[in-house]
């Protein structure tokens, strides 16, 4: 036991530098690397690259030529860096939960409502453009325009919220959707969260309820790292 926690000081120590952190990412990035090619990545000179390459020799194997590149510990070392990076963005998130308030529910709310008569508006005009005859015969809605409905729906809220975090529901409500784990909103997490949201809303809240987690009112809202805050 003495000595599992001896190793596990080591590690954190190695991985405590940023230089050696830059280098293991760098080596998952390009996957082989000389000496010089790392070297002049991380700018920095001769003693300082010895230095830190020794430092981290059990994260690392060389080729028969003389290039770097990550081992299995370094693989599992590179895991290790991501969780922590993502621990100390959920941990400065909550630091900031007093200028950055989670939305409430009934912002939320009111907001989706919106949000899905802005969709039903442009399905209407997008169906009178092609099938206008469809408008009067009472199926609209129930055969194939719903799923033009919640296509639409799931697209116009991934494109806004992936540009800027905010449909125009959310404008009108003065919140916004954020990551938690990035500085960026992503288009990515922006098309996950709202999948749920057009396509299993039901089920989406109802996995949500186990999160136990104020952020996260819905399930996909946690799967891809994302919440509402109040402007």
């Amino acid at each position: 036991m003495a000595q599992s926690k001896e190793n596990v000081s080591k590690i954190l120590l190695i991985l405590s530098h940023k230089i050696r952190r830059d280098t293991l990412i760098l080596l998952n990035e390009k996957k082989k690397q000389t000496f010089s090619d790392l070297m002049n990545a991380l700018k920095i000179d001769t003693g300082k690259m010895s230095f830190h390459l020794r430092s981290m020799k059990q994260f690392l194997d060389q080729t028969p030529n003389g290039e770097y590149k990550l081992n299995r510990l370094g693989q599992n070392a590179l895991r290790l860096i991501k969780d922590v990076e993502a621990l100390s963005v959920d941990v400065d998130f909550l630091e900031k939960q007093t200028s950055q308030h989670v939305a409430k529910f009934s912002q939320r709310t009111m907001a989706f409502l919106f949000d899905m008569g802005v969709a039903f508006t442009i399905t209407v005009a997008a169906t009178l453009i092609g099938e206008l005859l469809v408008l009067f015969s009472g199926q609209f809605l129930y055969q194939q325009n719903v799923f033009l409905f919640l296509g639409l729906l799931w697209l116009y809220s991934t494109l806004l919220e992936g540009f800027g975090g905010q449909t125009v529901g959310k404008m009108m409500f003065a919140i916004k959707t954020v990551s938690v784990t990035s500085k960026k909103m992503t288009y990515d997490a922006a098309a996950v969260r709202n999948f749920g949201k057009c396509f299993l809303l039901p089920v989406d809240f109802l996995l949500g309820l186990g999160v136990h987690d104020e952020r996260f009112i819905k399930f996909f809202d946690k799967y891809s790292r994302t919440t509402v805050i109040k402007m």
